[in-house]
């Protein structure tokens, strides 16, 4: 079942490769979407693909890169959107 994600990822988590270490986990787990620095210090991620999939990439993304330190997510089901096919960083 195909389903879709919004997540706001508080703490260390600029600086620290998380961006990077969110598209090589979804790339893994053949999710969509994309993955963004935020000027508040968070990081915000629109992912979608199966649903047992998201799941794996949230459990990820509440621990993050080696140099990171996730405080909290934030976590909104989102709807589906057209037109992704693959997952990427926007600067």
């Amino acid at each position: 079942m195909v389903a879709a994600v919004h997540i706001t990822v508080h703490g260390r988590v600029q600086g620290v490769w998380f961006r990077a270490g969110a598209k090589e986990k979804a790339e893994e787990l053949g999710l969509t979407g994309w993955v963004m620095n935020r000027p508040n210090s968070t990081v915000e991620i629109h992912a979608q693909g199966d649903k047992s999939q998201l799941e794996n990439f949230i459990a990820w993304c509440r621990q993050g890169t080696p140099a990171a330190k996730v405080t909290s997510l934030d976590i909104d089901r989102s709807p589906i959107q057209q037109g992704f096919i693959s997952f990427d960083i926007h600067p």
